[in-house]
């Protein structure tokens, strides 16, 4: 962060030159923590009033202070100067300037290091629980299409070719599992990231006698950094924190993709809410998925974030190193934009529409059902390879003649494999395709009846 100033330092014997101000501020990007940066000092100055290094009286004067200050740059009062750097400093200066001694007493026992470490975990500790709480919405959004999507079955895909049948709510839930994954990780890297640097100082430590557990209890940590080198070059919790918010970014990635894909005339799967869709500027007709592109698109720049700050903190020596300064406009970039993407998306998944009559007239193109029937001989004592190889052939012969597995005689099917009688027909078409499967974790309506009671009962909206 922000190192002292000429002006503020005795070192020095002349001033920076403008230029380098204008290179060195980063006031005009971090001036976004102020809050948590008011925060962290606040319980600082109490600890410090506790351990005896402040009067209660002089800790109760910078708090008073520092919410006052609070209060002005909530409501937009408060003007930031680039000439002080940071945000740090801009704050601390405002504070010296209202209570003299007592405002410069506050920096007693830390550093910026350390500072910065304590607002950049303190934020991203909220930035993760506002991603938690947005993803659980498009999850509740995903699983309150399914009882009205209940009956529709979907051709599902792979290498973009159609390949089996699969209920409507169970590729819902698919995405609700994509999603309690990208919640998971977030759990699992605020654990990491809730435990308080402040305190450590500039790299080493120091000889005054605070007590950093009192403030990491202020403050909501649930854990102290042991080692003050490891805190004062420590950005991997913004590392992972930046990781999990490209995975999110890849999720609702190919979702738009999908949809984007559905929703035109060549698939007709679906119509988006109008809301969420643009015109053209010279073609009246379109209606233009944009909302759902720029999810896409802008998942580039989320991946991008990432990759910037992979190379920002290679091969850096220990301990602080001024690089650092770069780490928060692309941690920042991307929790805005997966925030704003987590936003359209569920309204977007909550209000379309699935063209059942169009998904339902196009269900019989593409043989659907020839892996059902291939199983089907397997029940009947058949080798898989074998089954694989003879329905194929069947598939071949449907498709010379135009036509559906279930459009074939008796005769064709008994020329491959003469165990196969009536019954045959008794697994061939799309729905009862769907009622043929069985196993856990399957498209059988069964399966997903109660995965969609556990998701329910899950996120509460029983």
């Amino acid at each position: 962060m922000a190192r002292v100033s000429p002006s503020q330092s005795g070192v020095f014997q002349t001033e920076s030159d403008l230029r380098v101000e204008r290179f060195t501020e980063s006031v005009s990007f971090d001036r976004r923590l102020y809050a948590v940066d008011i925060s962290g000092s606040i319980a600082h100055a109490q600890m410090l009033a506790d351990v005896g290094v402040l009067t209660p009286d002089e800790a109760s004067q910078i708090e008073t202070t520092l919410l006052a200050i609070k209060a002005e740059i909530d409501a937009g009062e408060f003007e930031f100067q680039q000439a002080l750097e940071d945000v740090h400093m801009n704050i601390e200066k405002q504070l010296v300037d209202r209570l003299g001694d007592v405002g410069r007493k506050l920096h007693t026992g830390r550093s910026r290091n350390d500072q910065i470490a304590t607002d950049t975990r303190l934020w991203v500790r909220d930035a993760i629980d506002a991603i938690d709480a947005r993803l659980k919405n498009l999850q509740c959004a995903f699983v309150g299409r399914c009882d009205a999507d209940a009956e529709t079955v979907l051709p599902a895909y792979t290498h973009l070719q159609r390949a089996q049948p699969v209920l409507a709510p169970h590729y819902w839930l698919a995405y609700v599992e994509k999603l309690e994954r990208d919640r998971a990780r977030l759990a699992d890297c605020r654990r990491r990231v809730n435990v308080c640097s402040l305190g450590t100082a500039a790299l080493a430590g120091t000889t005054l006698p605070i007590d950093r557990h009192n403030v990491a209890l202020k403050l909501g940590f649930a854990d102290v950094a042991r080692n003050s080198l490891d805190v004062s070059s420590d950005r991997d919790y913004l590392l992972e924190f930046a990781f999990c918010l490209t995975l999110i970014a890849e999720h609702l990635s190919t979702w738009a993709d999908e949809w984007v894909l559905w929703s035109t005339v060549e698939f007709n799967f679906i119509k988006l809410p109008q809301q969420f869709c643009t015109g053209s500027s010279i073609m009246p007709q379109k209606i233009n998925p944009d909302v759902c592109e720029l999810v896409r698109g802008k998942t580039a720049r989320v991946i991008g974030n990432l990759q910037s700050l992979l190379v920002l903190v290679k091969g850096l020596p220990l301990a602080y190193n001024r690089d650092l300064q770069e780490d928060k406009e692309p941690l920042f970039d991307s929790f805005d934009t997966v925030s704003a993407c987590l936003e359209l998306a569920a309204p977007i998944v909550a209000g379309a529409e699935l063209k059942v009559d169009s998904i339902r007239s196009r269900l019989d193109r593409g043989f659907l059902d020839a892996t059902t029937l291939m199983e089907h001989l397997i029940k009947l004592g058949t080798p898989q390879r074998t089954a694989h190889h003879q329905i194929g052939a069947l598939v071949k012969q449907a498709m010379e003649q135009n036509c559906r597995l279930a459009d074939l005689p008796l005769e064709t099917f008994q020329a491959l494999n003469p165990s196969l009688d009536e019954s045959v027909y008794e697994v061939l078409g799309v729905d009862k395709a769907i009622a043929a499967f069985q196993s856990y974790g399957s498209t059988a309506p069964g399966e997903v009846k109660k995965q969609v009671s556990y998701w329910k009962e899950q996120l509460n909206l029983d």
